[in-house]
């Protein structure tokens, strides 16, 4: 098969203006998908209980789905485009319990652990964590 130079050009300037109009389109995309799946919730509990739910499309289905894991009486902290931490007391894992909510997951272990000997433990140790789609 033959194509004519005429052709041939008009081809190549289609894929030139298609080209931005897709990656546009991706990086929108991306966007929307990670804005809209950025609630997530922690559930603690007595006892080293704890639930977790992330990337879901409310806060409220999020808290409901970590309360859902979480056996006992717990409580829920939503977290949005962050990370929450669980710290408890492995001398006394009924005793002393940290827990905290913050922008990256560094911070979040560091202030669950302080509140954990803050509380009185003597061997706090992280017990769970975890991040939505952007902590």
């Amino acid at each position: 098969m033959i194509i004519s130079t005429a052709a041939a050009q008009r081809r190549a300037m289609m894929i030139v203006v298609l080209t931005p109009l897709l990656g546009a389109t991706l990086v929108v995309t991306e966007n929307f998908v990670s804005k809209a799946w950025a609630a997530g919730a922690f559930a603690v509990g007595k006892c080293g209980a704890y639930g977790q739910a992330y990337d879901y499309p409310a806060e409220q289905a999020a808290r409901a789905a970590a309360l859902k894991q979480c056996q006992g009486d717990c409580t829920a902290v939503t977290m949005k485009r962050a990370c929450a931490a669980l710290s408890i007391d492995m001398a006394n894992p009924c005793g002393a319990h940290g827990y905290a909510v913050a922008p990256k997951i560094s911070s979040s272990l560091n202030a669950a652990t302080r509140k954990c000997y803050e509380y009185g433990g003597k061997e706090c140790v992280i017990r769970a964590w975890a991040c939505d789609a952007r902590g």
